[in-house]
């Protein structure tokens, strides 16, 4: 197989799966969740595959790339991702980026972008937007450090913990 003809049957991979990213978060419509689906695949196989449940369970952070990249992890046993693709039906938000960097995947597909989804009333513009232009004295909510004494005693255990996992 030349390097040309395995592009292409990455590329269509790439489409087939992006497909079944857009059926899930078409049918999550219809089952009472948000237009969003996402999926982890490695080694070209699919490993997982979540919805947006935010309304269906009442839980903010269940976005479909979370969602799958929870079951993804639970699939495989471990906490990294590494070696995986986290394919989405739209760009993810901030959060689901910054998640799917703790989960160290490899690549992110998308289709659909911020713009699209801003459409739909799903503005995530604005939170880029504050992470990238705005200071936090600006942010919608407030943020405060109190700089306590003890405030590196959590750090200073897991330094010294002899067993720990590293992540």
């Amino acid at each position: 197989m030349t390097a040309h003809t395995q592009e292409v049957n990455i590329q269509d991979l790439k489409r087939t799966w992006l497909d079944e990213a857009i059926a899930l978060a078409t049918n999550s419509v219809a089952n009472g969740g948000g237009p969003f689906g996402a999926l982890v695949a490695k080694d070209g196989e699919i490993v997982a595959l979540g919805n947006n449940r935010v309304t269906s369970t009442l839980d903010p952070t269940a976005h479909a790339e979370v969602s799958a990249m929870r079951a993804a992890c639970k699939e495989l046993d471990t906490f990294s991702l590494e070696g995986c693709v986290l394919v989405t039906s739209c760009e993810p938000c901030p959060m689901c980026l910054s998640s799917a960097l703790w989960a160290r995947v490899d690549r992110i597909v998308f289709a659909a972008d911020r713009d699209d989804a801003a459409v739909a009333g799903f503005d995530d513009r604005k939170f880029y937007d504050l992470f990238e232009k705005q200071p936090a004295s600006k942010w919608p909510l407030a943020i405060e450090q109190l700089d306590l004494p003890n405030r590196t005693a959590p750090f200073d255990a897991w330094v010294a913990k002899t067993d720990r996992i590293d992540y």
